[in-house]
């Protein structure tokens, strides 16, 4: 008979057990990272929603009523974190998260 080559089932299975224990490994550490890219996401768009209601200031010489009177001016596209969160502009200028109820 000729002598054929190619992988035993013994040899798959451990190709396959160590294929798993590397995805229990990544998947959990890459849940962690995935929130902190949205909270650092979410304070970067603050300070550039910041920064267009400084551009307001100084093209109006008065700050905005709302986020929405950006939003019609075509400083800003939306008035929510990028993973959803709302945002309420103060009556200083300045911009913050609102907390999820």
């Amino acid at each position: 008979m000729l002598s054929q080559k190619g992988f035993t089932l013994i040899e798959m299975l451990v190709v396959l057990a160590v294929i798993s224990i590397l995805l229990l490994i990544t998947i959990p550490n890459m849940s962690k990272s995935s929130k902190q890219i949205d909270e650092k996401g979410c304070e970067a768009f603050v300070q550039m929603v910041e920064t267009q209601v400084q551009s307001y200031k100084i093209h109006h010489n008065t700050l905005p009523d709302s986020l929405q009177t950006l939003i019609d001016e075509g400083y800003i596209k939306q008035q929510t974190c990028p993973d959803g969160r709302n945002l309420h502009l103060q009556e200083d200028g300045s911009v913050e998260i609102v907390p999820a109820p």
